[in-house]
């Protein structure tokens, strides 16, 4: 709620105009075809003023960020040591990027969230799993706990077997353990596991947020389950199917399956155990990649 002019006078008066365009980040934008905007301009003293405020009302006193936010940094020790006298501290660690090279972050839409609202310890440990052979080892160095030595001989078997992607699994459970603890890794391998090897037992051991997190278009649909109630009845009662020839067909022609397993009979009346987990819940898949969590009541 600052008022520009505030902001200006305080803030905008203590931060140099040379040491802001002698910025890396600003000469290079400056150069680029596309120029510099005021907006682009004016963000490292928007952030550095974020740090004095942090600084003020919570008393932050190190700033974190990739080293491309280098700049922003600077700006901000140099606006809180100028305004207050405190000591305050910097702190760049090496940018991780994609495989294509590029950034990853909010901005770019491909963040990797340690909170599991934003990214569940499955899409975490997946994450880590489809990383290349190029960047595992430098991945392993930072991002886990394991000795170097122990680093070298897991790339050291890797080398001799790159079929089983030794390093991304390792590297994948020790950060999925360090952000989730052990139940988080389970629960991950366990979504492996129901997801890419159609394992029933994996499903049934699913809680209601796994299932709900591996499989986050789906829609859920609570149902009784009623004598003699068929496949048919199933996809038409969770708006699976369409109406009609249609939908039968659907089913016939094999575009159906129940907790991993086809089911191409739209007659073939639901048994538990098979179509229903001990669990109460039945993964219904229609197509590719249209998922419905039915959860049956009163079994």
């Amino acid at each position: 709620r600052e008022p520009l002019l505030r902001f200006l006078g305080g803030a905008g008066g203590r931060l140099r105009m040379g040491t802001l365009l002698s910025r890396q980040s600003c000469q290079a934008r400056l150069r680029s075809a596309e120029g510099m905007s005021l907006a682009e301009f004016l963000y490292p003293a928007l952030q550095a003023y974020d740090f004095l405020h942090l600084h003020q009302h919570h008393g932050c006193r190190i700033q974190l960020g990739g080293h491309d936010q280098m700049g922003n940094i600077m700006s901000g020790y140099e606006l809180v040591t100028k305004m207050t006298g405190a000591d305050v501290f910097g702190i760049t660690v090496p940018l991780i990027t994609s495989t294509t090279g590029d950034k990853l972050g909010k901005t770019a839409g491909n963040a990797v969230w340690l909170n599991r609202d934003k990214t569940s310890p499955f899409e975490l440990y997946q994450f880590f799993v489809r990383q290349q052979d190029n960047v595992v080892e430098k991945y392993l160095k930072l991002f886990t706990f394991l000795p170097l030595e122990e680093i070298a001989h897991i790339m050291e078997m890797h080398a001799k077997e790159p079929e089983k992607w030794g390093p991304q699994k390792r590297l994948a459970a020790e950060v999925t353990k360090l952000v989730h603890g052990r139940e988080g890794l389970e629960s991950a391998k366990r979504c492996t596991k129901a997801l890419y090897y159609s394992s029933v037992e994996a499903l049934e051991e699913m809680s209601d947020q796994e299932l709900q997190e591996l499989f986050k278009q789906a829609t859920s649909a609570e149902l009784l389950l009623e004598p003699g109630m068929t496949v048919l009845d199933l996809c038409r009662k969770a708006n699976a199917i369409p109406d009609g020839p249609s939908g039968y067909r659907k089913i016939t022609d094999g575009g159906v399956s129940i907790n991993g397993n086809r089911v191409t009979n739209p007659e073939t009346v639901l048994i538990l155990g098979q179509h229903i987990l001990k669990n109460g819940v039945s993964l219904l898949r229609v197509g590719k990649k249209n998922y419905y969590i039915i959860k049956w009541l009163q079994l």
